[in-house]
């Protein structure tokens, strides 16, 4: 962070009127494995006051299984009609931040119920951060395959337009902080009142 993005954000602390008030939609994490949705998601909520709400977790509570065990045991298929259920349920009941997997965007259900009811923010990042922030993991059941790079590559490319279709997009470019993570998706709604009101 520059020494006049510093001063910024220490004015934007001293000064009440620049600080998020209350929050008027759920704010749904979405984009890429890797991306930062659930650091992201869980410092704004705490930034916020509000609830972190994680669909994955959700999925994994209900089925009483991990999301590889999932895949594995009941498939992709299935594991998306639970994921349609639990987003759908979770905006319903609950205001606050939502990060959702990978692929809960792609589905035009999910995308219809997310306008209706929150506002989609898409976290950017290149297919070389998301890379090295996935490559060592191995609870990411799409890519458990012979060539986990060039299958996360193809993920990349097919959804990439339909990350497009989010409300509001931030890019990662994998050196900036959480914090300073959380700053630019503020920044970002500063512009929609519906969404979150500022004191």
């Amino acid at each position: 962070m520059s020494e006049k993005e510093h001063k910024i954000a220490a004015e934007s602390v001293a000064n009440p009127e620049t600080q998020p008030g209350q929050l008027k939609k759920t704010i749904v994490m979405v984009g890429m494995m890797g991306a930062g949705k659930t650091a992201v998601g869980r410092a704004l909520a705490q930034r916020l006051g509000v609830p972190f709400l994680d669909s994955d977790h959700e999925i994994e509570k209900a089925a009483n299984l991990t999301i590889p065990e999932i895949f594995a045991r009941q498939g992709e298929a299935f594991f998306r009609e639970k994921e349609r259920q639990v987003i759908s349920r979770l905006l319903e009941e609950e205001r606050g931040i939502l990060s959702t997997g990978g692929g809960a965007f792609l589905a035009e259900e999910n995308r219809r119920n997310i306008s209706d009811f929150g506002v989609a923010v898409c976290l950017k990042a290149d297919l070389d951060v998301l890379w090295n922030r996935v490559r060592h993991r191995d609870t990411r059941p799409l890519l458990r395959t012979d060539d986990p790079y060039a299958t996360l590559k193809g993920l990349y490319q097919a959804r990439a337009p339909l990350y497009e279709q989010a409300d509001i997009s931030v890019v990662s470019d994998g050196k900036t902080t959480i914090e300073d993570m959380v700053e630019r998706v503020l920044e970002a709604l500063r512009d929609r009142p519906d969404v979150l009101e500022w004191n």
